[in-house]
């Protein structure tokens, strides 16, 4: 009762939609897309990154990919998955993490199916960053009200 009245309160102290990307090793796709999503919304939304099997470091390509887009990374670390992190999240997209990923009644759930950069090198990791930034724009689109809605 106690983890359900916390996540009740803190749903309802913003007003933020809140994304959680997860994928197993918590190092490549997931990194990148929060990334982004941090970056392009502007701190609107609120953004999280687990896997089910955390890796010791995010992938240095992906890293380097990202730093092309003038977006650093270099910093962030592969967080596991927890319950709380689900409650927590209005929207979790999942990439690849299969069984382990937990399910809640009433969030939205999407499956990105993107390939796994970990041990490609910066050009078959170039498509893979393209693709979650096209899928993210147009996440920003459906999370966030334009001018005019407001």
């Amino acid at each position: 009762m106690t983890a359900e009245t916390t996540a009740t309160t803190s749903a309802e102290t913003t007003d933020k939609p809140s994304v959680l990307f997860v994928c197993v090793h918590n190092a490549g796709r997931s990194q990148m897309a929060a990334a982004y999503l941090a970056h392009l919304s502007g701190g609107r939304i609120e953004v999280r990154s687990a896997g089910s099997a955390p890796a010791d470091a995010v992938n240095p390509a992906a890293v380097a990919a990202m730093a092309e887009e003038g977006i650093d990374m270099s910093a962030q670390t592969p967080k596991v998955l927890t319950d709380e992190a689900v409650q927590d999240s209005d929207v979790v997209i999942t990439m690849g993490c299969g069984d382990a990923c937990p399910f809640y009644p009433g969030k939205r759930y999407e499956d990105w199916e993107l390939e796994d950069p970990a041990g490609k090198g910066m050009e078959a990791v170039r498509p893979i960053r393209d693709e979650i930034k096209t899928r993210i724009q147009q996440l920003i689109s459906e999370l966030l009200p334009t001018e005019n809605e407001k």
